[in-house]
């Protein structure tokens, strides 16, 4: 078996360091004549945008900002902000926010220097050349899409959400300041949280599981499980949301280096169809597929116990391994993650289409421990129509 990992060029992590953007931008675009900043409106109106323009702003130097990326955003979506920002000639992409912005920053960044649509680069190795260098700014601890090379849209018309994987993909710059989390609310604090703990788990039972990988996951469920609960009952907690936000970027590079698997293949569906948001569609399955999976990952979920905080003196791998599923379901209570798929509107009999699309997902299924069937799907999602 061989394996590889390949993350940002630069990562730059610490209390302020959002102040040090324009010097690292310096030893790797030393004239800066034209910047995007690609963010949301919530995100501008806390103030963040202001110190990086602050920073950035020379006679030299235009700096735009575009606002219109839509949370979970659409192909339509990023092709229409494609189209108001591509007859200019950027040097650089800035992209502050969450993972919905952080992720069409690295689709734009791409599609301005190929002649591709979104819909050519849609599955693996398929963008042909680099995009414009990118900076990414985490403002959310979950996705980790600073540091992987992959790229989620949702395409409305199949209900479903896809991806893009490609080394183009990675920026050349990570900024991860924690005091541009403590603003958090508590349900985004919940469910990004929880993403990134999915990320990890979930990277650590692959199947392409591997000592990158293995490292990555390890340290990010350590900081994770030790800090999500403080984060959020204590969101001022600026050593928690630290914890947080480089727990989340390890969970970045554990699925760089290894991949998710069946938990993310329903996840999907379920966002791309009935708009349930990623974080929270991870958390509600993660125990579900865990408990299905259990027989062919009770030697791995052993593994992560000690990192979790659960003791393993004196008990057998299997009351370990339900101990571990156990303190997921008690995470998943005190950080109030729904857990009744039809408040979205989900009904027993969309289940079997549920499962269908969720099959599709075989770059991600094949990664599971365990091969599932349809009725497996099914059932899993039925556990969430209580």
């Amino acid at each position: 078996m061989t394996y590889q990992f390949i993350t940002a060029d630069m990562i730059v992590s610490g209390q302020r360091s959002i102040y040090s953007v324009k010097e690292k931008v310096a030893s790797f675009t030393p004239s800066l004549t034209s910047v995007l900043i690609v963010t949301q409106d919530t995100i501008k109106n806390l103030g963040f945008i202001d110190i990086l323009q602050e920073q950035l702003a020379s006679p030299e130097t235009t700096i735009e900002v575009n606002t219109n990326i839509l949370p979970e955003p659409t192909l339509e979506n990023i092709e229409a902000v494609y189209h108001d920002v591509s007859a200019k000639a950027y040097d650089l992409i800035i992209g502050i926010g969450g993972g919905s912005v952080l992720d069409a920053t690295k689709i734009l960044s791409v599609l301005m220097t190929n002649n591709q649509s979104i819909s050519d680069m849609l599955g693996t190795d398929l963008v042909k050349e680099p995009g414009i260098p990118t900076v990414l700014i985490p403002t959310t601890s979950g996705t980790g899409s600073e540091v992987t090379p992959n790229a989620i849209v949702t395409l409305p018309e199949e209900e479903l959400k896809v991806g893009i994987v490609s080394r183009h993909l990675l920026p050349s710059l990570v900024i991860l300041d924690p005091e541009l989390t403590l603003g958090l609310p508590k349900p985004i604090t919940a469910a990004t949280g929880m993403d990134a703990f999915t990320h990890s788990l979930e990277s650590f039972i692959s199947n392409k599981a591997n000592p990158f990988s293995d490292m990555f996951a390890l340290e990010s469920i350590r900081l994770i499980s030790s800090s999500i609960v403080e984060a959020y009952e204590n969101g001022s907690s600026v050593q928690a949301r630290e914890n947080m936000l480089v727990g989340s970027m390890y969970g970045g590079m554990a699925l760089t280096a290894a991949g998710t698997a069946a938990v993310h293949a329903l996840a999907y569906p379920l966002g791309g169809k009935y708009h349930i948001p990623h974080g929270e569609a991870n958390s509600m399955l993660l125990p579900h597929v865990m408990n299905v999976n259990m027989d062919a990952i009770i030697d791995r979920l052993y593994l992560v116990a000690e990192p979790m905080g659960i003791s393993i003196t004196n008990k057998s791998k299997e009351t370990i391994a339900k101990e571990v599923i156990t303190v997921i379901e008690e995470w998943t209570a005190t950080l109030n993650i729904p857990q009744n798929l039809s408040d979205y509107g989900v009904k027993e009999e969309d289940l079997k289409e549920l499962a269908v699309s969720a099959s599709k997902v075989t770059r991600l299924l094949n990664n599971n421990p365990k091969e599932l069937s349809l009725e497996d799907m099914e059932n899993i999602y039925r556990k969430l129509l209580p």
